[in-house]
């Protein structure tokens, strides 16, 4: 495995599976797992925030970590996940894949886009990651839903709820609102794999760009 990934996993103390599949690799966060800012810089960033990661000292194991998988086109059958250091090596190609977005279970109100106190501290740790970034680098955050409810309201509802986000990372880190694009995806792009109605589902992605 390259270095990038080494040097993320242990900065995280993630856990990575892989597959045959040519989808891209996305880092999804569960419910209460820690987030690294410097994680989130590297993802976000790509060379920029790998320098960052090399340069910095080996931070101390999360209490939970992460865990990258393809989504879209998802992993149907994962790999045991094991810790970077005695991992066997995946396929030359998955090896070289970066993770190309991360995903948060930000925790919405009931049918609404009010973020809750709950979802706080990994939003917190997302915008210390993007403010590692260069000033020029942007950020679009992607809202999606389950597929409960129609289309057309689960799109305006990931939309909203990705325009939350944005605001209270404008609001609260003073992140300059040109720098988040935003856009709903509603119930149209779901973690390939999963039940359409699982919690994975409902989720906001961030990409740099």
């Amino acid at each position: 495995m390259i270095r990038y990934f080494s040097t993320l996993a242990l900065a995280a103390a993630a856990a990575f599976v892989t597959c045959e599949s040519k989808a891209e690799k996305v880092v999804i966060y569960q419910e209460g797992q820690q987030v690294n800012p410097q994680d989130v810089a590297a993802v976000l960033g790509r060379s920029r925030s790998i320098q960052l990661l090399d340069d910095a000292p080996a931070a101390a194991p999360a209490p939970a970590a992460p865990t990258a998988i393809k989504t879209v086109a998802h992993v149907s059958r994962p790999a045991s996940p094991k810790p970077a250091a005695t991992a066997p090596a995946a396929g030359r190609d998955d090896a070289k894949a970066q993770p190309a977005a991360l995903s948060l279970p930000v925790l919405f109100a009931f049918d609404s886009s009010d973020i809750l106190p709950a979802a706080r501290p990994q939003l917190d740790a997302l915008a210390r990651g993007i403010q590692l970034l260069a000033p020029d680098r942007t950020v679009t955050v992607e809202g999606h839903t389950d597929a409960a409810g129609e289309d057309a309201y689960n799109a305006g509802l990931s939309r909203a709820r990705a325009s939350a986000v944005r605001d209270y990372l404008v609001q609260h880190h003073g992140i300059a609102a040109a720098r988040l694009k935003t856009v709903g995806y509603g119930e149209s792009r779901p973690v390939e794999g999963a039940d359409p109605y699982a919690a994975v589902n409902r989720r906001v992605q961030f990409r740099g760009s």
